[in-house]
């Protein structure tokens, strides 16, 4: 149904992370007034996806029995969809569609707009139907540059012959000609093109920018079998992406422009642990600079982040410790389990046991407890998956020599702040390196947006696309230590 993958980033694990709908049944309506509301006819809303919008149009009519309904999404070319089941009681609408394992739930409001949240294959988004066929939001974005731009862009062929995967990026430097210090930008999880497009937002395209308008040549791309990019993804682990990130730094190694002690790696969030992954290996690498980057266990951090964002997003204190601790369980298990047979017996007897025993939450999931448990063993059997669960980037971060910056948000609610740069620093100090800084800028969140809360519910409301705070800091240190 989604036209775009969903980023890894915070939907890593979602076995009970799914916030319910509470519907609040508010009894001051007349009489009358609960049987003249009308559901029939056309209502349409937006899905706000990592990266995207997409409409979702209901078409309600009234039948002998009750209420039917086909579904369109115009953005896919999709049409007259059948649902299963459409069910209008007490202001409630519910449209389920079996086949594509999609639940709508809402609460009509003023006969014009339905309140409501959209589920399919386990996750959830808030969606709003109003009459009629709505358009796309036109999303403000006034951080992201303009052609032409002040300096020079090329664009440039990658080739990483360890894994015989080619990559395409664009190559910014202040000029044509001269010789400039450079970074390589690393991405965060889930596949990501050259801006690191995400929620509306180009990070890496605004991040470039400003660094080339300030002096430094800046190497971003696409990732492995995303945009121009040639290879398998999904195939993909966390050290086979590092192996992208170093042949990009190689070729500004063969590039005569770029001042060949003065290359840095810049990686944000999975890119913040995969640069020292590769600074620990390649004593070449001028400085590393790790936004939301990773100094806890994948273990850690997808524990953490789902009870962060939970709390945000208004989950119950008893549900946040019930979903740790199932999370937990599930990790323990892949931890434990090298063979993959295995890991699937004792992780689909595991889930079976807790949904069964849970009416509640097994009716939430949307989909059945058999179709649930496939798709939640499917996710785990990733090799990513895998890789990032097991992986501690301690020994790594021990091994860099080089200076770093390590930099969080102060809301960062998917690699939390104070645990994370304390991880960060333990490990640096331990190895001895003593040229580093580690700093939590106040009201940012995991993409150095100001915000409110941190959710990534709000990130693609925001306008903002990198805080200005963020951005000097960034620039002032590397331009520090390329003197």
């Amino acid at each position: 149904m989604y036209s775009k993958n969903l980023s890894r980033e915070f939907v890593v694990i979602k076995f009970y992370t799914m916030k319910r709908t509470s519907l609040l049944f508010i009894f001051c309506f007349v009489f009358n007034n609960l049987f003249s509301q009308n559901i029939t006819g056309q209502w349409s809303g937006v899905l706000k996806l990592p990266g995207s919008q997409l409409r979702i149009v209901f078409n309600i009519s009234k039948t002998d029995s009750g209420y039917a309904s086909t579904m369109d999404s115009p953005d896919q070319g999709a049409k007259g969809i059948p649902t299963t089941k459409t069910d209008f009681e007490n202001g409630i609408l519910k449209i389920t569609a079996e086949k594509l394992k999609m639940n709508f739930e809402g609460n009509l409001e003023n006969d014009t707009i339905v309140k409501g949240s959209f589920v399919q294959n386990g996750f959830t988004f808030p969606l709003n139907l109003t009459r009629g066929l709505v358009e796309k939001q036109v999303l403000k974005r006034p951080q992201e540059p303009q052609k032409p731009y002040p300096y020079y862009s090329e664009e440039v062929r990658i080739e990483n012959k360890k894994d015989s995967v080619v990559l395409y990026g664009t190559l910014t430097m202040p000029s044509k000609e001269g010789l400039f210090p450079a970074v390589v930008l690393i991405s965060g999880s889930g596949p990501q093109n050259r801006d690191e497009e995400l929620m509306g937002h180009k990070p890496f395209l605004v991040l470039s920018d400003y660094l080339t308008r300030n002096g430094i040549a800046v190497l971003r791309y696409d990732d492995r079998g995303t945009g121009k990019s040639k290879g398998i993804f999904s195939k993909g682990t966390s050290f086979d992406f590092s192996n992208d990130a170093e042949a990009a730094f190689n070729y500004l190694l063969s590039r005569k422009e770029i001042i060949s002690n003065k290359i840095g790696l810049m990686g944000h969030s999975e890119g913040g642990l995969i640069a020292p992954m590769i600074a620990a290996r390649n004593n070449n690498v001028g400085f590393v600079v790790m936004l939301a980057g990773t100094g806890l266990s994948g273990d850690q951090i997808m524990l953490l982040q789902q009870e962060l964002i939970a709390r945000a997003d208004g989950s119950t204190e008893a549900d946040i410790q019930k979903t740790k601790r199932v999370n937990k369980a599930v990790f323990d298990i892949v931890r434990k389990n090298e063979n993959q047979t295995n890991l699937n017996s004792e992780l689909s007897a595991y889930l079976k046991n807790e949904l069964e025993k849970d009416t509640a939450l097994s009716k939430s999931i949307g989909m059945s407890v058999d179709d649930y448990i496939k798709s939640t063993l499917k996710q785990i059997a990733s090799p990513w998956f895998q890789y990032f669960l097991k992986y501690d980037p301690q020994p790594a971060l021990t091994q860099v020599k080089c200076p770093v910056l390590a930099i969080n948000g102060e809301k960062d609610l998917q690699v939390p702040p104070k645990e994370d740069l304390a991880a960060i620093i333990k490990a640096l100090k331990k190895g001895g390196n003593k040229n580093f800084l580690t700093k939590e800028l106040p009201g940012l969140n995991h993409l150095f947006q100001e915000c409110k809360t941190g959710s990534p519910l709000e990130y693609n409301e925001i306008e903002q696309t990198f805080s200005t705070l963020a951005l000097e800091e960034i620039l002032h240190w590397i331009q520090s230590v390329s003197k």
